[in-house]
């Protein structure tokens, strides 16, 4: 029929059986037409209908799609004019064709069709449609065959048919132009990326990333330079999609839970009803998890949470991806195998001579062909599984974060800060791992079954040999691979309790370097060290048996097979077409073979992160049903019946509360350590569980919080919390919570930068700035637990006048104030008196005075102690005196930038229970420059000030690592050792390139024996060789691997204990500017990648190396010319890495740069959670938080595809070296990454510990201090915060510091124990001056008590005597000298009672009480005490005076104070103002003289030593 249709042949084989092959013009006419037409025409109209569903704005018209259309108008026009001449010649006598009819007409429909289609993709983003793309690809290369028949014909001198020919040139010549330019993409006014509007060929070379590649290359990237991820891909976007699933599938699998909950319980019908009839007005889902948990409790089992939902959720909302993926996985495996098919044809058409050269040039044709289509396919779906894996990734990241500002407190109980963080960190890193692995799953089933069939038709059943020996590896590399992961299961757990001491050393630095006790922590980790580095040795052992078993995997097979093959038949002689097809189908079979214990092993670690996962994210919302919120209520406040616990298996802390608040009352809540006053606060905020009962409220709350919770930013920030700002209203809060003077002395004023925590503020500066930031939020109701605590008397007299009182800035708002300043209670309009979560009784000052009841009590107990300081009740006229005396007056500041523990960016840390409090109190004199501006000047002052910036900001390194670096790891490992490893390495590859010499030689004998005689002998050799080469290989594998394991191990070692003494010894200085989430980073990050991936870096790199070098000397051994080919293809290939190198190494520089935020800020969210919901701020953290993940996601997303634009361009001159010669192996070489081996510290080395000079034995004796002109400042650029104290102390004087804030008195400590380094004068204790000895010698013989009460997790025994130098009883007497023996007798376990982080399983009170045990039982000559007493309760505060009169009688003690009764028995009393002594003598002397400290005494309503008993 097609005959007739083209009037010629349309097919005969005989066209293709001749040197000048061809296909006939029939055949090239219709179907070679009609296969690019039909593909347009059926792919249009869906293309059309999705245009015309996701319309945008249609853009402007551009010259690239005005010249395209122009284009395709000529080839309308063309068209025309064909039909017009087929017309014409028609009329003449000649029948022509139908096909000539046919195709114009054809044309014509499809141009106007195209016209369309470019016409309507102006409405969307990207402007080139990919199907057009592959139309044009296809009629282009369909195009090819009549192109060259019809030069042929007219190169044979015939005419026929000339206006045709060249009309069909011209057309050809447009469609070339057009898809040239449908390569450019166009750019789109609504969007900067890109990606967005690449074309089809640019978005599958990626060719559209060259410019940010050129910009990497030329300076390093910056994250303005990186482009945003589309709107689809922001989390925003991702999360409400995922959250619709979420809560789906997350009712499903509670409904399974409950079904499974039943058929457990069937047994306890009964307490199920129980449960009932007493929590009717919970939902019956609540209920039943409750229950659930109870029974948890019971049965200790950990099944009780909905399961299987997360994968069916994240699969529906992400399943397009997959469904894509799957496809271009598909089409690359089928390709995968022609590979091998097409070798074969080349081998047998190099054997035979009398094949046409045509079939070898189409053969290499196709297989550039094949490799280059399977190249894109395998970097497009590389690129859709990473995209997915991130996808993933920031799916689950901000679930849990959003999760975490509503989890419930019995829920989040479960967890640590550190464990949340780690949900965040590695169980959604897990997740994006096994994203790459899931196709593997069918995949590799799909190619081992392929291969398996494949070998069979080269090679028969011997293959069932070699397969065997493969299949019976497989156990052996699993068994492997299992162990391999128990041990890292095992090191994992190591590393945990590794970096869990890290944190601890680094946030109690201080209190080490105090008590000289590093070298004790310092054993710890090395100890755990030790462990890690068995494990890891051993772990690197196996991964050398696993290397080993893969590389000989190939070379056994192959020797088996080969073997079996001959020996089965004597016909069977083995010829090259057979070897090297059944060599390239046992490599592809290796691969499946080799994947599918890592497959398996990732997919088991994802399902483990996956449970996790779903237990945190199915648990319990926290139920605030109780606290009813009402705006017509007539009062503020209302308790009703109210029960409240902490969990819900413990008895209620807050029981049968009644009580109501009238709006605009100040209601005192009072009561003893302990009687629940901060639970009544949580209990109307809604963190606490409710049992019965409710609380209603009218109107908004703010919330001040016991333990201030300050977020690393500016004052300012802390202050508005996201509020507008208003200036006039700001000042008047400033002034109000006393922070003006705090900010005329903090370098940069209200821009100052706080730390992590409020690392560098005092305790009392910290409680203004929460009481600021409330005050600012303009609310109904102020909920304040205790922020009068951490102040000075005087200045909490000024912020409860200025802010909480009758006259302050609050008056008329309701306030509940919790207090323990009782001197404040006859101004309040109710108290509240609480003990044991009730409440005793409830009225004003007067009437709860008259009643004689608990409250009258309480005062009682205290007026007795704190005699007329306290009484002194607040006098207006005392307000006077504020600003008389040399020191303006607001309460201690911090040191420079305190130091207890660091900013920590992604600090694993339990924030809330270290109220880091002002532990670190050195100031900067600042005064003299402040004199001449004040607080307002400081606005204008735009450009930093000195000391304002806080946090050296983390040093991204650029540019290239440093040869000297790699030196550096490489001598780590050993010289001989690497000279070994590279020889090992190097036998091995020439081993490699003589078995496959001796397999050619082999092969060939198939020639010269031609398959009857082959001798027995010969045919024996050639196996015996072969395999012992084989063999060779992998022995020298083994050796080289075992020897880098081991050497590995060593550098690691090495490079730690380098790391960790630098740490150790750095001064105090360094850890103030250094976050501590940074130096905890090295001590993670950095070192794993020393311990795991750098070794595996430099065995790969040195493998890569010598096999690239081996297969280029086989290829130019064969064929010397292949060198003219190498050259530039090798030029190419460098300057590609080049280039890409820059670039990547920078983007994984800002990965990880801008990761570390988001898990600051999450572990900052989790501390402060509880202020983050009085305010009802959620909304803004979490907007806050996927901003930071989309800035990190983009860092993620562009590294992702720098990879696939260098794998694609190395693929490509890999394809090239495959095509010129057909025996190249692609590699990819990965890099070292540059700040890894740069981590250890160049930070300058502290004073050494112990120095030749040794003081005397016995030193001090006396315990007599001489201060001669002693200077000190902070840090290099700042001034000096005491200028020349001279004075001396006699031994067992009794020495009291007092100085309002900036005067010095905490430099004076930290001058004594060398934690600053003096800058002029010396200190001489005992006859020996204390710079001249070693720090441990020094600080060995001193005894602090501090302000933080800071501990270490580990026993109470540890945390007392580290090094174990005292007995039992030495101990046990500290601790009945401390009043903590009945404590500790009354644990479980006693001195073995295990203390948790931070100490957070003790009171603040029971902590400072452990210090003093501390100091009790280092019995030195000097002691000193730094507010030891600023966080207790009355009781204690006399306790400990008491015993330290007692105890340290014998003692020089030196003790720094705020209240004036603690010091007034002192010996002497040293005044300091602005780094000077302004007054030093006697307290009698002192009151007699109006001086500064007459007036301090006076407003402390001291009026001489005796008016204070204690």
């Amino acid at each position: 029929m097609l005959e007739k249709f083209c009037n010629s042949t349309f097919w005969n084989s005989s066209f293709l059986d001749s040197p000048e092959a061809d296909l006939p013009l029939c055949f090239e006419q219709t179907v070679l037409v009609w296969i690019p037409l039909g593909f347009l025409w059926l792919l249009a109209p869906w293309q059309l209908l999705h245009v015309y569903r996701s319309k945008i704005k249609r853009s402007p018209i551009t010259k690239l799609y005005l010249t395209k259309q122009v284009l395709v108008g000529f080839l309308l026009i063309l068209a025309v004019i064909e039909l017009a001449l087929v017309l014409t010649e028609d009329s003449g006598q000649a029948t022509v064709p139908a096909i000539r009819y046919t195709n114009p007409s054809l044309y014509l429909g499809t141009w106007l069709l195209v016209l369309l289609i470019q016409h309507s993709r102006r409405w969307c983003i990207q402007k080139d449609s990919w199907f057009l793309s592959l139309f044009w690809i296809l009629s282009v290369l369909c195009g090819v065959f009549q192109f060259q028949t019809l030069i042929r014909t007219l190169l044979k001198g015939s005419n026929f048919n000339l206006a045709y020919s060249c009309l069909f040139f011209i057309c050809y010549a447009l469609q070339i132009l057009i898809l040239i330019l449908s390569a450019f993409s166009e750019k789109d006014a609504s969007s900067n990326n890109p990606s967005f509007t690449a074309s089809f060929l640019s978005s599958i070379t990626f060719s559209w990333y060259d410019s940010i590649i050129l910009k990497g290359y030329k300076q390093p990237l910056t994250l303005e330079d990186i482009w945003d991820v589309n709107e689809k891909m922001k989390t925003k976007t991702l999360v409400s999609t995922f959250e619709k699933r979420m809560v789906r599938e997350l009712q499903k699998a509670r409904k399974e839970l409950r079904r499974r909950q039943q058929r457990k319980s069937q047994g306890n019908t009964g307490d199920r009803l129980h449960g009932l009839n007493k929590n009717q007005s919970q939902s019956q889902d609540i209920l039943v998890l409750e229950e659930v948990k109870k029974k948890k409790k019971k049965s200790g089992t950990t099944e009780n949470f909905p399961k299987s939902w997360l994968v069916k959720a994240l699969f529906k909302t992400l399943y397009s991806i997959l469904l894509k993926s799957f496809f271009l996985k598909l089409v690359h495996d089928l390709l995968m195998f022609l590979n091998p098919q097409l070798l074969k044809l080349l081998i047998s058409f190099a054997n035979t001579r009398d094949m046409y050269a045509w079939t070898g040039y189409l053969y290499s044709v196709l297989f550039f062909v094949v490799a280059l289509v399977q190249s894109l396919c395998l970097q497009g779906y590389f690129q859709m599984c990473f995209m997915l894996g991130v996808t993933v990734r920031t799916t689950i990241m901000a679930s849990i974060y959003k999760k975490a500002l509503t989890l419930s407190n019995q829920a989040r109980k479960q967890y640590t800060v550190g464990e949340t963080v780690n949900l965040m960190s590695v169980d959604a890193q897990k997740l994006m791992d096994v994203t790459s692995y899931l196709h593997l799953l069918w995949s590799n089933v799909l190619q081992i079954t392929l291969s398996i069939y494949f070998l069979w038709t080269e090679l028969g059943p011997s293959v069932l040999a070699g397969v065997g020996v493969m299949i019976l590896l497989i156990p052996v590399n699993g068994i492997l691979a299992s162990k391999s992961r128990a041990i890292q299961v095992k090191n994992m757990k190591n590393k945990d309790k590794r970096l869990k001491i890290m944190n601890e050393i680094l946030s109690g630095m201080k209190i080490l370097k105090y008590f000289a006790w590093e070298t004790s922590f310092k054993n710890q980790v090395h100890g755990l060290r030790k462990k890690e580095l068995k494990n890891l040795l051993t772990f690197g052992q196996m991964q050398s048996m696993m290397m080993f078993l893969l590389y000989l995997t190939p070379v056994l097979v192959s020797v088996i097979t080969f073997s079996v093959y001959t020996l089965v038949d004597s016909n069977n002689i083995l010829d090259a077409e057979k070897a090297f097809t059944s060599i390239t189908l046992f490599n592809i079979l290796r691969f499946p073979l080799s994947m599918f214990p890592m497959v398996i092993s990732s997919i088991l670690q994802a399902s483990v992160s996956r449970d996790r996962l779903e237990k945190y994210l199915g648990g319990d919302d926290l139920d605030t049903s109780a606290i009813r919120h009402d705006c017509h209520f007539d009062k503020a406040v209302q308790f009703s019946e109210a029960s409240f616990t902490w969990d819900q298996d413990s008895e209620a802390t807050i029981r049968d509360v009644n009580l109501d608040i009238m709006p605009g009352q100040l209601v005192a809540v009072v009561g003893t350590v302990g009687s629940g006053k901060s639970s009544l606060m949580s209990a109307m905020l809604g963190e606490m569980e409710n049992v019965h009962g409710h609380v209603t409220i009218k109107g908004t709350v703010a919330y001040v919080p016991q333990q201030a919770w300050i977020q690393n930013g500016t004052i300012k920030d802390n202050i508005l919390f996201g509020s507008e700002f208003d200036e006039k209203r700001y000042q008047q809060i400033l002034e109000a919570c006393a922070l003006l003077q705090d900010l005329e002395v903090l370098p940069g004023g209200d821009l100052a930068e706080i730390g992590e925590k409020g690392i560098n503020l005092s305790g009392g500066q910290k409680q203004r700035i929460s009481l600021a930031r409330a005050t600012y939020q303009d609310s109904d109701i102020y909920v304040l637990d205790d922020p009068l605590s951490a102040v000075d008397a005087h200045v909490g007299k000024h912020i409860f006048n200025k802010v909480l009182g009758p006259n302050g800035l609050l008056k008329g708002k309701t306030r509940l104030l919790v207090t323990h300043s009782i001197h404040f209670l006859p101004q309040v309009d109710e108290i509240v008196v609480l003990g044991h979560g009730t409440i005793l009784e409830k009225g004003s000052y007067s009437s709860l005075l008259a009643k004689k009841g608990s409250f009258a009590k309480i005062l009682k107990t205290f007026t007795k102690q704190s005699g007329p300081e306290e009484e002194a009740t607040v006098n207006e006229d005392t307000e006077d005196d504020d600003d008389c005396g040399l020191m303006p007056s607001v309460e201690e500041i911090p040191e420079d930038v305190a130091s207890l523990a660091t900013k920590r960016e992604n600090s694993l840390h339990r924030t809330l229970s270290r109220s880091s409090r002002s532990n670190s109190r050195h100031r900067k004199s600042l005064r003299n420059s402040l004199k001449t501006r004040n607080v307002n000047t400081l606005k204008e002052e735009e450009e930093t000030v000195k000391g304002q910036k806080l946090i050296k900001k983390e040093f991204i390194q650029t540019g290239k690592v440093k040869f000297s670096i790699y030196l550096k790891y490489l001598g780590a490992i050993g010289w001989y050792s690497i000279f070994f490893i590279i020889l090992a390495y190097v036998i091995n590859s020439v081993a490699y390139i003589g078995s496959n010499l001796w397999l050619s030689a082999w092969t060939n004998d198939s020639k010269t024996y031609n398959g009857t005689d082959y001798p027995a002998s010969q045919r024996n050799l050639r196996i015996g060789v072969y395999a012992a080469l084989g063999c060779v290989q992998g022995a020298f594998v083994l050796i080289a691997n075992l020897w880098s394991a081991h050497g590995s191990t060593h550098a690691s070692n090495i490079l730690h204990r380098q790391l960790l003494s630098s740490i150790l010894r750095a001064p105090m200085s360094f850890f103030d500017t250094t976050p501590t989430g940074r130096i905890v980073n090295r001590f993670a990050g950095d070192i794993s990648t020393v311990d795991d991936t750098l070794p595996l870096s430099l065995r790969s790199w040195i493998l890569c190396f010598l096999g690239i070098i081996s297969t280029l000397v086989m290829i130019c051994t064969a064929t010397p010319i292949f060198v003219v080919v190498i050259i530039p293809l090798g030029i190419i290939y460098v300057s590609v890495q080049i280039f890409y190198v820059a670039t990547s190494r920078q983007l994984k520089r800002l990965d990880s740069v801008t990761r570390s935020p988001i898990y600051s800020h999450f572990s900052e969210t989790v501390s402060g959670l509880s202020v983050i919901r009085a305010f009802e701020h959620q909304q803004r953290f979490l907007q806050h938080n996927e901003r930071q993940i989309d800035t990190n996601q983009k860092c993620v997303f562009s590294w992702i595809v720098s990879n696939r634009w260098l794998a694609i361009r190395l693929e490509l001159i890999g394809n090239l070296i495959v095509f010129f010669s057909s025996l190249m192996m692609v590699i990819y070489k990965d890099n070292l990454r540059g700040d890894t081996v740069g981590f250890v510290l160049s930070n300058a080395l502290n004073a050494p510990w112990v120095t030749d000079k040794r003081p005397p034995p016995g030193w001090p004796s006396k315990g007599e201090i001489q201060f001669n002109n002693y200077q000190v400042r902070y840090r290099p650029e700042l001034d000096l915060v005491l200028r020349g104290i001279t004075c001396d102390i006699r031994s067992m004087e009794k020495i009291g510091v007092v100085g309002r804030t900036g005067a010095g008195k905490s430099s004076l400590t930290n001058g004594l124990f060398r934690i600053l380094e003096a800058a002029g004068g010396q200190i001489i204790i005992d006859g020996v001056d204390i710079a001249s000895i070693g720090l441990h010698d020094l600080r060995e013989k001193l005894t602090i008590i501090p302000q933080d009460p800071i501990l270490f997790s580990g026993t109470l025994r540890m945390n007392l005597d580290p090094f174990n130098n005292h007995s039992d009883e030495e101990i046990w007497k500290a601790l009945e000298l401390a009043h903590l023996k009945s404590f500790v007798s009354g644990l479980q376990l006693g001195l073995s009672h295990e203390v948790t982080e931070a100490g957070d399983n003790l009171s603040v009170g029971q902590r400072q009480l452990l210090c003093l045990a501390r100091a009790l039982l280092r019995k030195s000559k000097i002691l000193i005490m730094d507010e030891a007493t600023a966080a207790v309760d009355l009781e204690t505060d006399r306790l400990i005076q008491t015993t330290i009169q007692k105890e340290f009688s014998h003692c020089t003690t030196i003790t720094i104070a705020h209240r004036l009764h603690t010091i007034m028995d002192s010996d002497k009393i040293m005044v300091l103002d602005n780094g000077k002594i302004v007054e030093y003598s006697s307290p009698q002397e002192l009151l007699r003289k109006s001086g500064p400290f007459y007036l301090m005494a006076k407003e402390a309503g001291i009026e001489s030593v005796d008016s204070t008993s204690l």
